[in-house]
Parts: C-alpha cells; sequence; structure tokens
C-alpha cells in the first residue's frame, strides 16, 4: 500500500502544475492586487475536504484526533512561513511542483527547505522547537470548545465558500489571447487548456480525501503533508534507514514526478537557471520555510488545508499568520518596485502571478 503515496502524490502535483495552483500566489493577491479569487479557489479545498474527513470519521474509516494547541509555536512559526515563501518564490508544495517545471531556483528551495525542516525536527535545532511547540493550551478544535457538533462547522464553511464562489464567477472575467489548439479531445484537456482555478480546487480536495484512507491504511495517521515528509527523506539520505520511506515520502516524490509529466506533456518544462540575487532568495526563502513549516506543525498543506478542514485552532491560526506573513514579504519585495508590482509579479495577470508564487 506504500505505493499509493507515489501515485496520490503524481496526481497532486500533476493536477497542480495544470491547474497553475499555488498557494503563494493566493496569499500574495490579497496584498498586492487585492484579489481573493485564488484565495476563494484555496477555500474550495479546504470545504471539500473538510466535507470528506469528517465523513470518513463517521463512517469508522478514519479516527480523528486532537491534541492541545501549541499557539505560540503557530503564530511565530505560520508567520515566518508566510514571509518566506514570498522569498523562495512559493510554497512547499508550489515549490516542489515548480522544481519538476525545471525552475532551478525551486530546487534550490526546496533542498533549504527539506534540511532545515529536518534540522528543526530531528537535528540541532529539534530542543527549541519542542521547547516552543510545548508552549500550549489544552482546547484544539472549535467545536469541542462549543461542544457542538462538527457538521455545523462543515455546514457554515461550505456555505460561506459557494457564495464566495458565485461572487467571483459573477465578475466578467478577462481573457486573453491564446494559440490555436493544437491537441483535441483529452490531451486539448489536460495539457493545453487552461484549467478553471475552482475546478482545479475541486479536485484537489478530492485528492486530498483520497490521501485519508491510502495514508491510514499504511499505518500513517494522517492526510496530505509535506514537511515531515520531507524532513524524512533527508533523515534517510543521511541514515540509510528504510523505516523512514514511508507513504508520506512517496507522496512527496509523487508531486516531483505528476509536475514533470505535466510541464512536460504540455511544452512547460524548461531549465531556468536564476540569477545570483534569487539563488540567495531562494536558498534563504526556503531555510526559513523549513524553520516556520517546522514550528507551526505544518506548511500550506498540512496546516493550511488539512489541519484547517478538521476546524482545528492550529490550522487557523498558522492560515491567518501566514498571511500576514506574507503580506509583509510582498510589502518589503514586491509592493515597493513601483508600477510594476501593480499587477502581482513583474505585470503577470492574476492567474499566472498564482502559477508564479
Amino acid at each position: 500500500m506504500l505505493i499509493s503515496g507515489l501515485f496520490v502524490g503524481m496526481a497532486l502535483g500533476f493536477v497542480m502544475q495544470r491547474g497553475r495552483f499555488c498557494v503563494t500566489g493566493a496569499f500574495r493577491d490579497i496584498w498586492v492586487t487585492r484579489n481573493t479569487r485564488w484565495l476563494t479557489a484555496f477555500l474550495v479545498v479546504v470545504a471539500v475536504q473538510s466535507v470528506g474527513v469528517f465523513a470518513l470519521d463517521a463512517a469508522g474509516v478514519i479516527t480523528l484526533a486532537s491534541g492541545a494547541f501549541p499557539w505560540l509555536a503557530t503564530i511565530i512559526g505560520g508567520f515566518v512561513f508566510g514571509f518566506a515563501i514570498i522569498l523562495a518564490g512559493g510554497c512547499a508544495t508550489g515549490t516542489y511542483y515548480r522544481a519538476g517545471e525545471g525552475l532551478v531556483g525551486s530546487w534550490l528551495a526546496l533542498m533549504t527547505y527539506a534540511l532545515f525542516a529536518a534540522v528543526m525536527k530531528t537535528g540541532p535545532l529539534s530542543g527549541f522547537n519542542t521547547a516552543m511547540r510545548s508552549v500550549t493550551v489544552e482546547q484544539s478544535t472549535f467545536y469541542s470548545v462549543l461542544n457542538v457538533s462538527p457538521w455545523i462547522f462543515v455546514a457554515l464553511l461550505v456555505a460561506g465558500v459557494s457564495l464566495a464562489v458565485r461572487h467571483h464567477l459573477s465578475k466578467p472575467r478577462f481573457t486573453m489571447a491564446t494559440p490555436p489548439a493544437s491537441k483535441t479531445g483529452l490531451a486539448h484537456l489536460l495539457f493545453e487548456k487552461p484549467w478553471n482555478a475552482f475546478a482545479t480546487a475541486a479536485i484537489i480536495g478530492l485528492i486530498a480525501i483520497a490521501a485519508w484512507p491510502l495514508s491510514w491504511a499504511t499505518g500513517r495517521e494522517a492526510g496530505l503533508g509535506i514537511t515531515t515528509p520531507s524532513s524524512n527523506a533527508v533523515n534517510y539520505f543521511v541514515t540509510g534507514d528504510p523505516e523512514l520511506v514511508d507513504w508520506g515520502v512517496l507522496l512527496v516524490a509523487g508531486i516531483l514526478v505528476g509536475s514533470f509529466i505535466a510541464a512536460k506533456s504540455s511544452g512547460e518544462f524548461r531549465i531556468r537557471v536564476p540569477d545570483a540575487a534569487t539563488v540567495v532568495k531562494s536558498l534563504s526563502g526556503g531555510a526559513l520555510m523549513g524553520v516556520g513549516a517546522a514550528l507551526a506543525g505544518g506548511c500550506t498543506i498540512g496546516n493550511a488545508k488539512v489541519e484547517t478542514a478538521q476546524f482545528s485552532f492550529q490550522g487557523w491560526t498558522a492560515l491567518v499568520f501566514m498571511i500576514l506573513g506574507t503580506g509583509l514579504g510582498a510589502r518589503l519585495t514586491i509592493m515597493n518596485r513601483g508600477p510594476a508590482a501593480g499587477s502581482g509579479a513583474a505585470g503577470k495577470s492574476p492567474a499566472r502571478t498564482a502559477a508564479h508564487g
């Protein structure tokens, strides 16, 4: 069953690459272009997964458990992570799928992200990480505090996100000129036609749901996750311990494979070597991502998509502070550049901005 992690990762990498779905762009657009379309798409993932997760829990397929809320580490780690993804040019999954596209800067960010996640979780800074995450409060979910059914929160989330999607779909959309189609049928839909943001988000949500029972069947009682698997991959390369290669490690390897297949098949794969300044930002951003994700207990997948779907304080607190950290990063590195920053990233449209975040 471990091999299912590879296939889930391939599906995730393929869909995110073809859908140009990067959380950094979603968070950044809030501050740079005042556009919430991609943030809404991000919340579609959370809402879809939330329905599936609690249905699986109710059916006894998985058993959701909650622990104490490490509030201090979550706040600091979430903010650091949000700032870091601006420097790195992508969140954890965004960095993985862009690495599969051939961006050398993402390769560098990915290496330091995984390395520093390992340093924080099992290396020299593990004591600091543990101490920070030991500052907790007992209650960890919204519905446990209020002593109500989680389905109330699921219904409210689905309703709110549905209204937001309807709002964005009702707006007139600017369409860019595209070259004539060179493919037909399924090949055109998969590799050439631009994917709708909300359809992409719904598919990612379904993949996230499928990850739970498949991962659970291998003894890894969790859903999608990037930071711990990345740390485990580094530890495997250092120690050679095969026990470290679990479902999650195969998941992140699959993201690289899936995004490469998507980029190569759509003609978007190209080795792109960054300049010296971008190299420094990629390396430092990746390192800070690893530190922040370890402190917060997860990245934009493990916290902002998976924990939020369970209505945990950790997930929603991390999401808020990631967005705030992204705002500071955007203010310091993008919004002070003048007119070119007005469209999000070097004059690109919001849709492409999300892809290159």
